[in-house]
């Protein structure tokens, strides 16, 4: 029994809100007369675009996106943190902070202006410019260094494993490296993962503290210290396949 009705006569719904998961998203619903299938792509900016086929509902679309909450939560990181589009962020920007889309915001209070992301109160110099990106990215670099590497000691304590350094980098082609000698760096752009997928990249960092190769022996190691360690790499796979 179809309960909800379908999409007006519009072409183009106004935008809503739609929860996929433990993430609320923006969501534009579009019906087209020719589409054969629901079709559902990621802009840029992080939000939903869901095309209606003739025939097809609101119900049904909303379903449909859903079903597909993995999928978009990959897509959606893979957009938003892509390097060859360095998009400007300007107010009411969504940004990814620890895998969920935070909207930033630029508040003016007593004269002292600030962007917030989430949790996040960030300062604007009086040099700022209409592109926010700049300063929020040195903010998030910030909060990697505050948060990433107090997380993998606090993880090579559980696992019983020594790393003599930590760096924050910004690597174009990699999450995170280690050497021989025990010094770990890692991409500061895991803070805007889901923590559970953060947590994969220091445990498989530290993995290799064990087994410095990609062997099977590797892998086994990985999967006792991480059990869920295929749906983290799957996450990130869209984004960079080279750890």
């Amino acid at each position: 029994m179809q309960l909800s009705l379908p999409l007006p006569p519009a072409s183009v719904a106004a935008p809503r809100t739609i929860r996929v998961g433990p993430a609320l998203l923006v969501a534009e619903f579009v019906r087209h007369r020719r589409a054969r299938h629901y079709i559902l792509r990621v802009t840029e900016r992080g939000t939903l675009r869901v095309t209606i086929p003739r025939g097809g509902s609101l119900a049904e679309a909303e379903r449909f996106v859903r079903e597909r909450g993995a999928w978009i939560r990959r897509e959606r990181f893979r957009q938003i943190t892509r390097p060859a589009r360095l998009c400007p962020w300007a107010d009411g920007a969504v940004v990814l902070l620890r895998g969920e889309a935070a909207v930033l915001r630029v508040v003016d209070a007593a004269g002292r202006r600030r962007v917030e992301l989430g949790d996040m109160v960030v300062p604007l110099p009086g040099t700022a410019t209409t592109d926010l990106r700049p300063t929020v990215e040195r903010a998030l670099r910030v909060l990697a260094a505050e948060r990433l590497p107090a997380r993998l000691l606090e993880l090579a304590q559980r696992h019983g494993l020594s790393v003599t350094r930590v760096t924050i980098r910004s690597q174009r082609t990699r999450w995170g490296s280690c050497s021989p000698a025990g010094h770990i760096s890692l991409n500061w752009r895991l803070v805007q993962a889901p923590p559970e997928v953060s947590d994969y990249v220091l445990l498989h960092e530290l993995a290799h503290l064990v087994v410095p190769s990609h062997s099977r022996r590797f892998w086994r190691a990985l999967e006792r210290m991480c059990p869920r360690y295929r749906d983290a790499r799957a996450w990130l796979h869209a984004r960079r396949d080279d750890l």
